[in-house]
């Protein structure tokens, strides 16, 4: 069967109009992966020696904290792993047994990268442990074991893809567990620790993640197997139609209809949902600095980038794929009469909904003190009357069509590197650094706060000539956009 499927998947690379730009990528996706590699294999073998270093027992952390390891692993998988189904949709019509075109993309999803990175994790570790003296059958059993749950995720992301509902209930107690553990109320990873340790006292445990493992293996051949048709599992389904009430919107004049249609696009679309999701998460970032989670990150510099990544994950998310969302139906819209001031505008106004509703919901931040909360308003006052603009003008140049049912590279896609985008985003996260350190530096605290404040408030006096600015741009890449958005490939 490689010798038949392998050279396909190659021509249908080769072969592609973006077959250059395709190949430059995937050179830049190896150099990166060889780099993850890298660290992956230095924290392997480094991690024993700092953990004794600052007085805690190597072996017994390790085991404690693998349940963040693995919730980790599994959120990423569920976010960036791509499903094989994208790559069998092609083959269907060829004289190729429907088992074997599973059997083939399950199996290669083993040697993915998500798999791989784990691979020179544990064998490093099992060697600096063996090393050190440990029994060397209880080691590479634990090693093995562990493995063996990463494979166990492999085959379980390729199930739960479809089913969000279990990955968020799931993150969503090991986040109240790592909560709990933060603030002292309960440590739970003190049975984290003894399971994991279990597969070391115990070798013959091993046979625990290797049932697990073949069974999840089983049931994802079986479900993609019995659904290994256009009509089914590889289409969108079609579910009763539902209407919503959005007339408290009407309240926004011309602008209402688009706003309207988008909160029905965020409703009942996988892609947008998760940018809502991935925007809540963003909301929790602050912690790592402000919490003093990580020491190294409680700096101006990187209080001011993740106070921009709270009050703006939904502006920076969904604003960068402006007009990209609507992408499927763009050509259409451009036929109609409509004026693009109000379009963009709706755009503005959802981004600075969001903007509101995320500075509200990260008033939990004044557990930290009230300049810290201060400092997120300050940014988000800033993100709505300049932010705002800078997205909108950057999403002029990504032309990327957005499958609005993936929710597979939700932060970016390959196609939407642009170097004119690039540059207009730099200014969204340098600008305000630099505004904050330089007025804290030669003033106070209090005058980097107001000079944010008032930067943002400039811009929203300022509006409508900027509006002017960003409307004559997507006219003017209107013809270039509606090309890109024919592209399939």
């Amino acid at each position: 069967m490689l010798k038949y499927l392998v050279p396909l998947e190659w021509k249908a690379f080769s072969r592609a109009a973006s077959f250059k730009f395709n190949l430059f990528v995937k050179i830049l996706f190896l150099l990166g992966a060889l780099y993850l590699l890298g660290v992956f294999m230095a924290v392997g073998v480094l991690s024993y020696f700092l953990l004794e270093e600052n007085g805690l027992p190597p072996f017994e952390t390790i085991n404690k904290y693998l349940i963040y390891y693995f919730a980790a692993d599994l959120s990423l998988r569920f976010f960036f792993q791509k499903l094989p189904t994208a790559n069998i949709r092609p083959l269907l019509i060829l004289n190729i047994k429907r088992s074997r075109l599973v059997k083939y993309f399950l199996e290669k999803t083993i040697v993915a990268v998500f798999n791989t990175v784990h691979l020179f994790f544990f064998i490093p570790l099992c060697g600096i442990m063996i090393y050190e003296g440990m029994p060397v059958v209880h080691v590479v059993f634990w090693g093995l074991s562990l493995l063996l749950w990463i494979y166990c995720f492999n085959f379980l992301n390729l199930l739960i893809n479809n089913r969000p509902v279990f990955f968020y209930v799931t993150v969503g107690i090991i986040a109240v567990i790592g909560v709990l553990h933060y603030f002292e109320v309960a440590d739970l990873t003190i049975f984290t620790e003894l399971f994991f340790k279990s597969f070391y006292d115990y070798p013959f445990l091993v046979v625990v993640p290797l049932g697990l493992l073949v069974l999840l293996y089983k049931w994802a051949f079986s479900f993609y197997s019995k659904n290994l048709y256009l009509d089914s599992a590889l289409s969108k389904a079609q579910e009763e139609v539902e209407t919503e009430d959005f007339s408290w919107l009407d309240r926004f004049g011309t602008i209402s209809p688009f706003l309207k249609n988008d909160l029905r696009m965020i409703k009942r679309n996988k892609r947008p949902r998760t940018t809502v999701v991935m925007s809540l998460v963003f909301l929790l970032f602050g912690l790592l600095s402000f919490g003093d989670i990580m020491p190294e990150y409680n700096n101006d510099f990187m209080h001011v980038a993740f106070g921009i990544m709270i009050t703006g994950g939904f502006l920076l998310n969904f604003g960068q794929f402006v007009p990209s969302w609507d992408s499927s139906y763009y050509p259409l819209m451009m036929c109609q009469n409509i004026k693009y001031r109000d379009y963009l505008m709706a755009k503005w106004w959802l981004m600075v909904l969001g903007t509101l509703v995320s500075m509200v919901l990260s008033s939990f931040y004044l557990f930290f003190g009230w300049e810290v909360y201060a400092l997120i308003l300050a940014i988000g006052v800033f993100n709505i009357g300049v932010n705002g603009y800078l997205v909108l003008w950057g999403g002029a140049y990504i032309k990327t069509p957005v499958d609005l049912e993936k929710n597979k590279n939700v932060f970016g896609e390959k196609q939407a590197f642009n170097l004119k985008a690039m540059l207009v985003s730099m200014p969204k996260v340098f600008v305000p650094i630099m505004i904050y350190i330089g007025f804290k530096t030669f003033w106070n605290l209090e005058a980097a706060l107001i000079a944010l404040t008032v930067i943002g408030a400039s811009g929203l006096v300022f509006r409508n000539r900027v509006f002017d600015i960003i409307e004559r741009l997507y006219k003017s890449e209107k013809y270039e956009a509606l090309k890109a958005y024919k592209q399939k490939n």
